[in-house]
């Protein structure tokens, strides 16, 4: 049984990690704490290794990871500023074995979850495609949120790619991505979205849910707990009422 949640802050990000705290702990039986960012409580000295070798070459390569010093000395200076980091592709699973064997051995146990926001992208291997794929979260211990992701991952209105094509037709290469936002009608995320807070309530739920009972999400659209594809589901799932579904609803709802 999780009986506690530690959430770590991203202050490079938008996220309001303390509203997203007392949202949590109202939502669960366990008690919430707020500490400061993962890899600033956390951090050792071989972390920056760690991440240069989980690094993604490129989105049809399984293999991963570039330890030239220079990538090294890059990731060592992303672990001092996260200002500095951003644009690369992290294996989001052997990010979570790293994060993991940092925890002091006393804090490993399953009874506390360990929840960090990352500022990071972070993605799995999707062997039925042979790609990568971006994620908002990975579930397990600890369980990674991803800020960048909750942007990127989603797929979005298929006006927006349209659009992509259209310019990459005209002038020959891909517009910048703040260039299609303002051009594209359609409900999706975009960097620094004041929505960002609210959107990850429920990527935060399911982490401990999945803790706690085994389940990794709901195959409800519409509920907190389902693991949307596209943006528009993800705003009907995550700033929409009702909040769950109704199995759900009985366990974290508010009645």
């Amino acid at each position: 049984m999780v009986d506690s949640v530690i959430l770590y802050r991203a202050p490079s990000t938008v996220v309001e990690t303390d509203e997203l705290g007392d949202w949590l702990e109202s939502r669960i039986e366990g008690s919430v704490t707020v500490r400061d960012r993962f890899l600033d409580v956390h951090g050792n000295d071989e972390l920056a290794e760690r991440f240069a070798q989980v690094r993604v070459r490129s989105p049809h390569d399984r293999e991963t990871g570039n330890t030239m010093l220079g990538t090294v000395r890059y990731e060592e200076r992303a672990l001092e500023d996260p200002e500095r980091e951003g644009g690369v592709l992290y294996d989001g699973v052997q990010i979570q074995r790293a994060l993991n064997a940092a925890l002091p051995a006393d804090e490993r146990g399953l009874e506390t979850l360990h929840l960090p926001i990352l500022d990071r992208a972070i993605g799995t291997w999707g062997s039925h495609d042979g790609r990568w794929h971006k994620r908002v979260n990975v579930l397990g211990q600890p369980a990674l949120v991803s800020v960048p992701g909750l942007y990127e991952a989603p797929a979005k209105p298929e006006s927006y790619y349209k659009e992509q094509q259209r310019h990459a037709f005209l002038s020959g290469d891909t517009p910048p991505r703040e260039v299609l936002e303002n051009q594209v009608d359609g409900e999706f995320l975009i960097e620094d979205d004041p929505r960002t807070t609210d959107a990850l309530k429920g990527y935060a739920l399911q982490a401990y849910h999945y803790l706690e009972t085994g389940e990794a999400f709901c195959d409800r659209e519409g509920c907190r707990l389902f693991n949307a594809h596209y943006h528009e589901d993800l705003i009907d799932a995550q700033l929409r009422e009702p909040l769950f579904c109704p199995d759900h609803d009985r366990v974290y709802g508010d009645s």
